[in-house]
Order: structure tokens, then sequence, then C-alpha cells
């Protein structure tokens, strides 16, 4: 479905802009890992009322020593940008921005619910989003992306075992078994940040009960609560 007045100029636009931006990520990382002190996980929920589209942020700290929440932010609003394949960040990033606004604390990396440099032009929401908030990012993904027919190897069933994704010889992200027997994720460098290192931080953050590093699961679990409690809210005021 397509908003009124969209058209494909609009995507031209959107295409040109982050072609442009790719030419300035860096697969390098712009910082020591001994600095890394906060990493925040990053999530958005879709929800409906009165036959109009809205959406949640909610962005959560995690201090990287003790794996403890430190920092939460949360930003709600109708939806004005248009949903088109390939182009999530233009939808997204207002919520995201907005919500970063709240924060106390200034995170080392942020962590998203989706791809980074795993994408058709290597600008995910992670990346893509990298470019305004200035801060090395990470895309973790729950489903795999399937780029050029370009199919991914299952890595063994052991634990922090991968396998890297490789498009046209070059490499886009990790398809990583974070937990032994249990579902693989796809992770990619966002920007300012490589993919070892990438690799390293989002381990860092698993536990027992999850597949997913827990910045992006409490951020995923926060804003389902968030969209639940908003429903709620607008269905009481409708009494």
């Amino acid at each position: 479905m397509r908003f009124i007045g969209m058209d494909e100029r609009l995507e031209k636009e959107w295409e040109r802009l982050q072609t442009e931006m790719s030419n300035k990520i860096s697969l390098k990382n712009s910082f020591k890992k001994e600095d890394i002190k906060y990493v925040a996980g990053v999530d958005l929920a879709y929800y409906t009322l009165n036959q109009k589209e809205f959406a949640v942020c909610n962005i959560l700290i995690f201090n990287y020593e003790t794996l403890e929440l430190e920092d939460q932010a949360e930003y709600h609003g109708e939806v004005k940008v248009p949903y088109v394949a390939g182009f999530l960040a233009f939808r997204e990033l207002p919520f995201i921005l907005e919500a970063v606004k709240k924060l106390v604390i200034c995170p080392d990396i942020y962590m998203f619910d989706g791809n980074g440099y795993l994408h058709y032009r290597h600008m995910g929401l992670a990346t893509h989003a990298s470019f305004y908030l200035n801060k090395p990012t990470i895309g973790v993904a729950k489903n795999y992306l399937k780029i050029a027919d370009t199919d991914f190897i299952m890595p063994t069933e052991t634990a922090n075992s991968h396998t890297d994704i490789v498009v046209n010889g070059e490499l886009y992200g990790r398809c990583l078994r974070t937990r032994a027997k249990v579902k693989p994720i796809f992770i990619s460098c966002g920007n300012w940040i490589d993919i070892e290192t990438t690799t390293e931080v989002v381990s860092h953050f698993i536990k027992s009960e999850s597949r997913l590093p827990i910045p992006v699961r409490y951020a995923d679990i926060e804003t389902h609560k968030s969209r639940t409690r908003l429903l709620a809210d607008d269905s009481d005021r409708a009494l």
C-alpha cells in the first residue's frame, strides 16, 4: 500500500541519498574496544489507531561490563513516511532520533533490530542511522535478507559458530549461532566498526534465555509492552 503522493521519484531520491552515504561507510573501528562502556539496543513497533498508523521506538542502554540496564527512552507518534522495501531507515529514523533526545547516557555503540551492511545498497537501518547518530552501529537481524540470490551457509550446531555471508566476493555480514542447536541470527557492521568487533560485541551480550543479544532482545520486549500500553490507553479514553 502506498501513501498518497508516493511515486517513483521519491524512491529514486532515497536511492540517490543512500548511494551517496554508502560511499562514506567505514568498516574499521573508530574506537578502542577497551573504551566500550555503554551499548544501546534500538527497536520499533507499529500499531493502528483510528485508521492511522503509529509507531513507538524504545532505546535501552546497557553497561558493557555488568550487562545491567542503565538508561532507556521511548518516543511514539504517527507514521508520516511510507514503507518502501529496502528503505526502512527513512520511515523509522525520525522516531529513533526523537527517542535519542530523551536519553541521559550517551552510548558508545548502537545495536539495531535489523540489518546494517547486509543490505542491497549496504544501507540497512543500522548503517543509515549511524550518519545521524555519529556513533558506531551494529545490525542484528532475526531473518536473512537475501542479496543477489545469495543464500547463507548454515554454521555448525555449536555455540558461537559462524559463517561469512559473501556476495560477489564481498563480505556483507555473518550468520552467527549464538547458542548451541538454536536458530542463528544475522549480524552485520553498521558503520565505524569491523566485523570481528561486531561479532565480539554481539556474543558478549548473549545469555542463556535467548539467541538475541541483551540490548536488542530487551528493546524488542519493551516496544511490545509500549505498544500494548498505548493501545490500552486509547481504549480507555474511548470509554
